[in-house]
């Protein structure tokens, strides 16, 4: 039972850089030291203890940091939590509460100046606008000048006025963050989020065993690779930078003779090198250069160097509801979601080859460096020394979970026994048996037909998503785009419906503001009167919901009656309207519960006591013993699940010695 609430920010300093390296290298510095420790309890006054200054802890706080009756509040609480442990003050990770966890579950943004922005804070208890300045003047190391005496760290009696200031903001965190959190508690996350929550905050404390040879390697080979592609650049084109846009360009154009490359941005070299367009030899091998100095994916070998913590563990890899509106996991860091694919057969040789620094090996064999570090990425990541890697993941689980949320019968069916989920939506698309659609029958073609529109029709999309999901690229051309949207959308008339149904669902609640159940789900308009907040929220059927905040109609751009709501903004990262529509709703509420479905898989690997170290959109990496079995991994993800009665999961997996895309 809660008797107490204790809100706390810290302020800490280490020479490790926070932003690169992350929150548990940062604190595992020799040099990290806890500055600042501002709280409240319930709702007496901020009070700030000044350990740089000598004061210490009381012995009263010290227990309330390890007393269960005590809820420990923060914003971004895995930061205070770790870096107390890390300091000596023992405090449990589940008597700990998240305001800006429970800000991202209500729809708010990341930032605390951000969200006590948007949430509507009294100017006077939003977050103090200096600290960004204060924090590089005290928690970040300094210069050693001849004119302040030599120093590394400015302390507080260099600058006694700023300190106070200093002060003055670590308190005021505080008092933003807990009014953050009065707003928010009207809006209460459900305990099993809570428990998600500090389910990933261990997995980023645990961390994940990187191969430090391997990365040595990959990086002393491209800066072998980077030196002889500049230098044969120059010798084929005779400028100063051949990696200057603003010179290459015209050089590309005056060799082709006419105004062919407007700029060589990534895409646009990679589309000219995939068109069957002949260029003079020079301008092919420029291009093939081009892209081979483009490749941006070596920076994940510097990104886990950088990282790389105690135990050669880059730790903190993922943020929990991290993808704001639908709550699935985002990368931090190394950036896990977006790794490049291997398609190398020898990957072991490959590997061999970079760990032992043989650039010419590599070269000779492999022939494009590059692109071979690029795809040896992923193997970088290895398991703990005596386990190994248990990696597995859902089977088309999306298209698993919008046919069963429609009920689309057929479709279930499909996955209920042969799972060929291409193929079925080929038949049923354009009417020949599932067996014609096999590998050596002219009906075969059709698959491709059935793959790219399952893959991209499912959320509303026409012709401009087969297109965005590579349907050009499969053969098909864009005369054949629209028979293939009429014939999926009429293979599939319950999803279909489904979308119009959620999106009039929607817009019932805003014009009634009575609560609508369709489908399993309960649409309905939510707010406070006492700080006026308002959202439209989707109760899943796990329980959880989705907010969009601050809710309206209004006709968007082509003159229809649209739900609209704020958010933070794809591009512009600001607090900004966004509108929607019955496909994207459909698209946020299945991705949602696809989300809960890993969420429920991650809890039953944890009841096994095993660990898992990061996980990827729908796949999981686990740390495990030897003993462990791929199997018993897949019938876990593969075990039905309470709240969501008839819907048929399938786990896919593999084990090895590294990471990789099998």
């Amino acid at each position: 039972m809660i008797k107490h609430h204790l809100s706390i920010d810290i302020e800490t300093r280490s020479s490790v850089d926070i932003g690169k390296a992350g929150l548990y290298k940062y604190a595992q510095s020799p040099d990290f030291r806890v500055l600042l420790f501002a709280y409240q309890i319930d709702t007496f006054p901020v009070e700030i203890i000044d350990l740089a200054c000598g004061e210490t802890i009381p012995e009263r706080i010290k227990r309330m940091l390890d007393d269960p009756g005590v809820a420990k509040h923060a914003y971004n609480a895995a930061f205070e939590w770790y870096c107390l442990n890390r300091a000596g003050y023992k405090t449990p990770l589940e008597q700990w509460r998240c305001t800006m966890v429970h800000g991202l579950y209500c729809g708010y943004t990341a930032g605390l100046d951000a969200t006590g922005k948007a949430i509507g804070l009294p100017q006077d208890k939003q977050k103090l606008s200096i600290g960004k300045a204060l924090i590089r003047y005290f928690c970040v190391p300094c210069k050693p000048t001849r004119a302040n005496g030599n120093r590394a760290w400015n302390q507080p009696h260099h600058a006694t006025e700023k300190w106070q200031l200093f002060k003055e903001y670590c308190k005021q965190d505080v008092v933003t963050e807990h009014e953050i959190l009065k707003r928010l508690d009207q809006f209460p996350m459900p305990e099993a989020e809570q428990h998600q929550w500090r389910l990933d905050v261990i997995m980023n404390a645990y961390g994940v065993r990187v191969d430090t040879k391997l990365i040595e390697g990959a990086l002393y080979m491209n800066d072998i690779s980077t030196r002889e592609l500049t230098e044969e650049a120059v010798r084929i084109t005779g400028l100063g930078n051949p990696n200057s846009g603003a010179q290459l360009v015209p050089w590309l154009n005056e060799k082709c003779g006419r105004e062919q490359f407007a700029d060589i941005q990534k895409a646009t070299v990679a589309e000219a090198l995939e068109s069957r367009e002949e260029y003079p030899e020079d301008v092919q091998r420029m291009l093939e250069i081009r892209q081979q100095l483009g490749k941006t994916s070596i920076k994940k070998y510097t990104a886990m160097d950088t990282a790389k913590g105690e135990g050669d563990r880059v730790r903190g890899l993922t943020q929990y509801y991290g993808a704001n509106r639908t709550g699935r996991w985002a990368g931090r860091l190394v950036q896990m979601q977006n790794l490049p694919r291997n398609y190398l057969k020898t990957l072991d040789y490959a590997r061999g080859l970079v760990k032992r620094k043989d650039y010419a090996g590599l070269r000779l064999l492999y022939g494009n460096v590059p692109d071979t570090l690029s795809q040896l990425i992923r193997t970088a990541f290895i398991p703990s020394e005596g386990h190994k890697f248990v990696v597995s993941d859902f089977s088309a689980i999306e298209a698993r979970v919008i046919a069963w949320l429609a009920g689309e019968q057929w479709v279930n069916e499909v996955f209920a026994t042969h799972g060929k989920i291409y193929e079925a939506t080929a038949a049923q698309m354009f009417g020949v048996p599932v067996d014609r659609i096999a590998k050596g029958n002219p009906e075969y073609s059709l698959r491709q037909k059935g793959k790219v529109a399952t893959l991209a029709l499912g959320y509303q999309g026409g012709t401009s998503a087969l297109i965005a999901m590579g349907a050009l690229n499969m053969g098909l051309t864009e005369d054949e785009l629209p028979d293939i949207v009429t014939r999926w959308r009429q293979a599939n008339p319950r999803i279909r419906d489904l979308w119009y149904a959620v999106e009039n669902a929607a817009l019932a609640v805003m014009q009634t503001a009575q609560p609508q159940a369709i489908y399993g789900l309960i649409f309905a308009l939510e707010g406070d009167i006492l700080y006026g907040q308002t959202f439209l929220t989707v109760r899943l059927p796990s329980g959880r919901k989705l907010f969009y905040p601050k809710p309206f109609l209004k006709e968007n751009p082509f003159g229809k009656l649209a739900l609209h709501y704020y958010t933070v903004g794809q591009q512009t990262r600001k607090w900004e309207v966004a509108s929607t529509y019955g496909g994207k709703l459909t698209e946020n509420i299945v991705q949602a519960i696809a989300r809960d479905c890993l969420a429920v898989t991650l809890e039953r690997i944890a009841e096994k006591g095993l660990q898992v170290v990061f996980h990827v959109h729908d796949e999981v990496i686990i740390d495990a013993p030897m003993k462990t079995t791929v199997e018993e991994i897949c019938d876990l993800m593969a075990e039905p699940i309470d709240w969501a009665p008839g819907l048929i999961l399938k786990g896919a997996g593999f084990e090895s010695s590294y990471y990789m895309k099998d």
